[in-house]
């Protein structure tokens, strides 16, 4: 019985993202779902106690089909740090600026205050991402990588510097300030100046 709940919840997910990509949230509706599905409203409930609650689980899902391997990259035993960067900050902001990533990232800033949505949107994706670069930071500075410093302001700061020039116009729909090759580098560069061991 398990099996077949899981498959059902699996087909609602995967029709509400194909729903909420053509409409938007808010156009959306948990009987416009329901109708696709198949089923009653009652039985998308059973699965998902509101929209924003569907919401957030398509796309976490959605987020989550891309970034498998993402935090595979960050290997803390090898000893070519900067590669090792560069190599994540790439598939970081292909994973940030894809069209999936940049629709909730706009749906979280624009429902995300009056809703709630936003920080559970957080919480389910960037902040578990962020939870493991701040582990990966932790075994860098027990190793001797990195210089002794706190692991979770180290992470936010590498997020900070590969974002930057690049998410903030995007969310705009505005091309990026860099290339992104440069601007990975450039990122790197200056993480390693301020963290690097010796």
């Amino acid at each position: 019985m398990r099996v077949k709940s899981d498959a059902r919840r699996e087909a609602i997910l995967e029709i509400a993202k194909d729903l909420f990509r053509e409409v938007g949230y808010e156009r959306a509706s948990m009987a416009m779902i329901s109708a696709r599905v198949g089923g009653s409203k009652a039985t998308l409930y059973s699965y998902f106690k509101s929209k924003e609650a569907l919401f957030a689980a398509a796309m976490i899902a959605a987020m989550e089909e891309q970034a498998d391997g993402l935090l595979d990259l960050l290997d803390a035993d090898d000893t070519d740090l900067r590669a090792v960067l560069v190599r994540f900050g790439h598939a970081y902001l292909a994973l940030l600026t894809s069209s999936d990533a940049l629709a909730i990232t706009r749906t979280a800033i624009a429902e995300g205050t009056a809703s709630g949505l936003g920080t559970e949107l957080y919480e389910l994706g960037p902040r578990r991402g962020w939870s493991a670069v701040e582990t990966y930071m932790r075994a860098l500075v027990e190793r001797g990588a990195l210089r002794r410093c706190d692991p979770h302001f180290a992470a936010g700061h590498l997020k900070g510097l590969l974002e930057s020039g690049v998410m903030e116009p995007m969310l705009f729909g505005a091309p990026m300030e860099f290339p992104a090759d440069i601007g990975i580098a450039e990122a790197v560069d200056c993480f390693l100046r301020a963290y690097a061991a010796g």
